[in-house]
């Protein structure tokens, strides 16, 4: 590799060469303390390294690697996610007496498979990134040993997204028998020299769907996600759904893009139902959740047909509706998960609809950022979510979708009901003594930064909008 090479992948360097010094950190000495200033430091130099001289863009390392403004973005707003994780991951775990220092490294390299699937062009990258990704988050998971679901989602994850992998690389081999290349690029120049596709291809599109469709949690590959958010620690729950989602959400954008995936109607059709469903299934489902985690879990399903629909609107502005509401999605969901988190003890987390009760009463701060979540989630006017749905409508008036921008709008009232039946809870008046307990300031910290971002988002989205286009003009 030359020079140029190394500098371009920088940031996944950053991170691979952190989780093994975060190794013999743990081998010298176990000291939590330690370990996480490690890690948020390693965060913070690695996005750093994206302000590296930007040289020729995109720049292609052949044959697994594209870095472009694409790549950048997307693996900045995935270290500012993992970041705002380990933010709020301290206290949480410094509370609980499992080993503690393990559960970084595992951070650090699933970080780095989310950060490899960014860049992907190529088969082999491909897996390489997702299943690097894949064995971090069943440790992850499966984590704090002491609680029995928790086990118990880290086994479910590990049968299903071991299914999903068999589905996806069984797809990728119909591809490449057919197509002769793993290079997304040369996939597409085959597709494009030939007057239809074969059936074989058709088929290995489809399989690779069950394997995206899994990680993504769209429907009817959903089934693992409110038990495994349910199971999951807090922060690792939060992490699942904003970094795991978000990398083979990127992933699929550019695969599809490379092999001119729009071209296809059957692909669209099957993309299309997907998204209606996701959209029904998730809504109707979290309406009868009084576990909040659950209720998180089958609203993030809704989330991705409300993606889902931007992505079927077209290459420009379906795309970069996708992109926005990707960053609202990623802010809300963090920021609900933290207060989460923050409301947590030692012994159990904060998850049924009861531990919410007269919490403005209690934390009113904590009890306004989470409103400003929830508000972001419906889609409520002056939240980054607003906006985020609103070019989703924008860019599928634009493709003429009027069907699903029908069962959009349907679906977000469903949505407002659960969303403001929370909020309501928080509000409800508290009987006897207040009694506020001190919060971290850390955790506090981020999620202020993230509710901050939000309404800034909100307010004066034309600046992200600015850099998205900009950047999706680039995309190699």
């Amino acid at each position: 590799m030359t020079t140029n090479d190394l500098m371009a992948l920088l940031p996944v360097l950053i991170l691979g060469g952190a989780s093994v010094i975060a190794m013999l950190l743990v081998a010298v000495r176990r000291n939590h303390r330690v370990m996480h200033a490690f890690t948020v430091t390693v965060f913070i130099v690695a996005l750093l390294a994206l302000f590296r001289e930007p040289g020729t863009m995109p720049y292609v390392i052949a044959p697994l690697f594209v870095v472009d403004k694409f790549a950048d973005f997307n693996t900045g707003l995935i270290l500012a996610a993992g970041l705002s994780v380990l933010l709020l991951s301290f206290n949480y775990f410094e509370q609980r007496e499992e080993r503690k220092e393990e559960y970084y490294i595992l951070l650090l390299l699933a970080t780095v498979g989310g950060l490899v699937l960014l860049m992907s062009r190529h088969f082999v990258s491909l897996f390489l990134g997702l299943e690097t990704m894949s064995i971090s988050l069943y440790g992850l998971i499966a984590y704090l040993r002491a609680r029995e679901r928790s086990d118990e989602a880290g086994v479910k994850y590990l049968l299903l997204a071991a299914l999903s992998s068999a589905f996806l690389l069984f797809g990728m081999a119909l591809v490449y028998a057919e197509a002769g290349t793993m290079d997304f690029v040369g996939i597409g120049q085959y597709l494009a020299g030939i007057s239809q596709a074969p059936m074989t291809v058709v088929a290995g599109f489809g399989l690779m769907l069950i394997g995206v469709g899994f990680k993504l949690g769209i429907v009817p590959f959903h089934m693992w996600a409110p038990d495994i958010y349910e199971g999951a620690p807090l922060p690792v729950a939060a992490y699942i759904a904003t970094v795991s989602k978000g990398s083979m959400l990127v992933l699929l954008m550019r695969f599809y893009r490379d092999v001119n995936g729009y071209e296809y109607t059957i692909l669209w059709w099957v993309l299309a139902i997907i998204a209606m469903a996701s959209m029904f299934a998730g809504n109707w489902l979290a309406l009868m959740q009084r576990n909040v985690k659950r209720l998180l879990a089958y609203s993030s399903i809704s989330h991705m047909g409300y993606i889902l629909i931007a992505f079927l609107a077209g290459m420009e502005a379906g795309q970069e509706a996708v992109m926005f509401y990707l960053v609202a999605y990623v802010i809300t969901s963090i920021g609900a998960f933290g207060v989460l988190a923050m409301l947590s003890d030692e012994k159990d987390d904060a998850e049924m609809l009861e531990d919410f009760s007269g919490l403005f009463w209690r934390q009113p701060w904590l009890a306004a950022i989470f409103t400003a979540m929830l508000l972001s989630l419906a889609g409520i006017p002056l939240t980054a979510g607003f906006i985020g749905k609103f070019y989703v409508v924008a860019a599928g008036v634009n493709a003429g979708l009027w069907l699903l921008l029908a069962l959009l709008v349907v679906n977000s009232v469903i949505g407002l009901f659960y969303y403001i039946r929370l909020v309501a809870v928080m509000f409800q008046p508290q009987e006897g003594a207040v009694v506020r307990r001190r919060l971290p300031f850390f955790g506090m910290f981020a999620l202020s930064a993230l509710m901050a971002l939000l309404l800034w988002l909100g307010i004066y989205p034309s600046a992200l909008i600015a850099v998205i286009r900009d950047m999706m003009l680039t995309m190699g």
